[in-house]
């Protein structure tokens, strides 16, 4: 897919909040690396995993539910068959985010079927750290 890069510089702006899910802080790994860059890069980056009490020291979230502050970001490190079930559970949020962003290789048509309607903006098989330094340098 294809997406502008006016629209990713938006969604990607200084000062942004992300909810990582599959997060985990395990050295070598792309959702270590990337979450590490987030956090160097000035986001406010939210864990999401159901067994981690923490991930880069920061206390994580068993669900997206039980964030208590605005999301911006949706940032999934899960497998495609999951993505559903994510997308439904931003539906049921009081606050929906601008953006359920799925990294490189992670593609949902159903999810973006969910989402479409609600105005939530899809990003799918795009890394996030990736873009965030081609646009920002």
């Amino acid at each position: 897919m294809l997406y502008a890069d006016t629209l990713l510089k938006e969604l990607l702006a200084p000062g942004r909040t992300i909810a990582l899910i599959g997060a985990k802080d395990r050295p070598g790994t792309e959702v270590d690396m990337v979450g590490r860059y987030l956090i160097e890069a000035g986001f406010t980056v939210i864990p999401v995993h159901p067994a981690r009490a923490t991930v880069w020291g920061i206390p994580a979230r068993k669900t997206l539910a039980a964030i208590d502050t605005a999301v911006d970001i949706v940032n999934l490190f899960r497998a495609p068959q999951h993505c559903p079930a994510h997308a439904a559970e931003v539906l049921g949020l009081a606050g929906r985010p601008a953006c359920f962003w799925m990294q490189t290789g992670i593609v949902s048509p159903q999810a973006r079927e969910l989402l479409s309607p609600s105005g939530i903006q899809v990003v799918e098989d795009r890394c996030i750290m990736v873009e965030h330094r081609r646009l920002w340098g």
